[in-house]
C-alpha cells in the first residue's frame, strides 16, 4: 500500500537575536518575569522590512533541495502553511516555489494558524498516497515580528521568526511514513486569539491603524486552557486508535508556543521528560513553523522506524495530533 513518508527536513532563522534583556528596554518586562511565565529567553527576528516570510520560507526550501539532491523542477506541489503571507495575495507559496525554480510546481498557501505544519503535512500526505503527486513540499514559513505588538508586554515576549521545510514523498515500506492524524476546529475561538483588522470583515482604515488592531492579540488564560485540554486529548486519541502508549513512542513534538503549555501537556500524557523534544527557550512561538523547526533541530537524535506524536493547536481554535514514523 502507498504511503507517504518525509524523506528530509531543513529549516532557516534570522541571524538576529532579540533577548528578554533587550526587551525590557523596549516594554516593561524583564528576564525573569518572561522566563517565569513562558519559558523563553530569546527569539530570531527577521529585521530586513524589504522582505517577507517567503524569504525564509525560499532559504528553507533551498536547503532542503540541496541536502536531499533534488532537482527543484522536479517538485511537484509546494504548500505553504503561514499566517503571515507576504501579500493577502498572491499566495506566498506561490513566491516561494518561484524564487526556489521550482518551475514545475503547483503551490498554495495553509492558513491554519500554529496547526498549520501538521494541517499541510496531512494534506501532502494524500496527494501522495492518492498517486496525485510523487514530490510535495511543506514549508511552514512565519515572520510573526510582522504582527507582534512590541508595545505589548503580555504579547511581544512570545514570538519569533522561522521557516522550515519538508519533502513528502512515496513509501511501499510498511509502518513507516505519516500514520495517522486527528484534527479538529471550533469558532468560539475566534475571539480570544485573532488579528481584529485587516481582513474584508474589518478592512484596514486609519482608525484601525490608530487602535493598534493589525497585530496579535490574545486572550492568554483562555488560549491557555484550551491548548493543553486540546493538544492532551487529541494526541491520547490518535495514540489510541493506534496501539501507542507513552513507553513506545519514543519522541512527542508539541507546538512550540509556551513552556507552561508543553509541560502541562506532558504531565498530564504521563510521558517522560526525555522524550519531549522543546527548543522554545532559543526560537519562542515560530506558529506554523516550530514543529518542523524542533524536528530540524533533534534530527540528529532521530532514527528510522522512531515513532513520533506531534500535536498543536491555533487560533480558530484549530488544533490536533499527527502520528508519524521516522523515514530516514
Amino acid at each position: 500500500m502507498l504511503n507517504a513518508k518525509i524523506t528530509g527536513i531543513a529549516s532557516y532563522v534570522p541571524d538576529y537575536v532579540l533577548t528578554n534583556d533587550e526587551l525590557s528596554t523596549m516594554v516593561d518586562t524583564n528576564d525573569e518575569w518572561i522566563t517565569t511565565r513562558v519559558g523563553i529567553k530569546e527569539r530570531r527576528i527577521l529585521k530586513d522590512e524589504s522582505v517577507g516570510s517567503s524569504f525564509m520560507g525560499t532559504k528553507a526550501v533551498d536547503k532542503l533541495l540541496a541536502e536531499t539532491a533534488t532537482p527543484a523542477t522536479d517538485v511537484d506541489l509546494v504548500i505553504c502553511a503561514t499566517s503571515n503571507p507576504d501579500y493577502r495575495f498572491p499566495s506566498t507559496a506561490s513566491v516561494i516555489a518561484h524564487d526556489c525554480g521550482a518551475v514545475n510546481a503547483y503551490a498554495y498557501d495553509i492558513q491554519a494558524a500554529c496547526a498549520g505544519f501538521i494541517v499541510s503535512l496531512q494534506a501532502a500526505t494524500a496527494y501522495v498516497r492518492s498517486g496525485m503527486y510523487k514530490k510535495v513540499i511543506v514549508v511552514a514559513a512565519e515572520k510573526m515580528s510582522s504582527m507582534t505588538n512590541y508595545k505589548d508586554r503580555s504579547t511581544c515576549p512570545l514570538f519569533g521568526d522561522a521557516a522550515a521545510a519538508v519533502l513528502v514523498e512515496p513509501t511501499e515500506e510498511e509502518n513507516i511514513g505519516v500514520i495517522d492524524g486527528v484534527f479538529h476546529v471550533d469558532g468560539i475561538g475566534l475571539p480570544h486569539l485573532l488579528m481584529k483588522a485587516g481582513g474584508s470583515a474589518r478592512p484596514a482604515s486609519h482608525a484601525t491603524v490608530d487602535a493598534d488592531e493589525h497585530y496579535v492579540y490574545q486572550e492568554g488564560r483562555a488560549v491557555y486552557k484550551h491548548a493543553v485540554t486540546d493538544m492532551l486529548t487529541s494526541s491520547q486519541e490518535v495514540m489510541k486508535r493506534n496501539g501507542l502508549t507513552v513507553d513506545n513512542i519514543d519522541w512527542f513534538i508539541p507546538h512550540q508556543a509556551n513552556l507552561r503549555i508543553i509541560e502541562a501537556v506532558g504531565d498530564r500524557l504521563g510521558i517522560a521528560n526525555e522524550k519531549v523534544l522543546v527548543n522554545i527557550e532559543h526560537y519562542g512561538n515560530t506558529s506554523a513553523a516550530s514543529i518542523p523547526l524542533c524536528l530540524d533541530e533533534n534530527k540528529g537524535k532521530l532514527r528510522k522506524g522512531d515513532k513520533i506524536v506531534l500535536t498543536a493547536f491555533g487560533a480558530g481554535f484549530t488544533w490536533g495530533a499527527m502520528y508519524i514514523v521516522w523515514g530516514f
